[in-house]
């Protein structure tokens, strides 16, 4: 069974920096098209940066220039540099995969299996 493990999330200063792991288990990351998404407390689910079917990294427009999604196949782990955070980057993070390649890569609709979510809180 596909299993995903977030680490990396904490409490930082708007301006601080976090990264983000995602732990992949039963199946090589490599053969998976995979993404991060965020849940805010207004309880809304979006696309944070996820890997196209030609390996490039997409982003959503708020986070662009500031985070880095990125993955090691050797550990079977992918990664979310998160940089110059702001208070409205609070959220709780998932990564997900699907084995499928997604209509959009950045809808979180379109991806099968989710890992449980790391919480990041940004004050101000």
């Amino acid at each position: 069974q596909v299993q995903l493990v977030e680490s990396g999330g904490g409490s930082v200063q708007a301006g601080g920096s976090l990264r983000l792991s995602c732990a992949a288990s039963a199946y090589a990351i490599s053969n998976y098209y995979m993404g991060w998404f965020r849940q805010t407390p207004r309880n809304e689910r979006e696309g944070v940066a996820a890997f196209d079917r030609y390996g490039r990294a997409r982003y959503a427009d708020s986070v662009k220039g500031r985070f880095t999604i990125s993955k090691d196949n050797a550990k079977n782990t992918l990664y979310l540099q998160m940089n110059t955070l702001i208070p409205e980057d609070t959220a709780m993070y998932y990564c997900a995969a699907t084995p499928n390649q997604p209509l959009s890569e950045l809808l979180h609709s379109n991806y099968n299996y989710w890992g449980q979510g790391t919480r990041v809180t940004v004050s101000s």
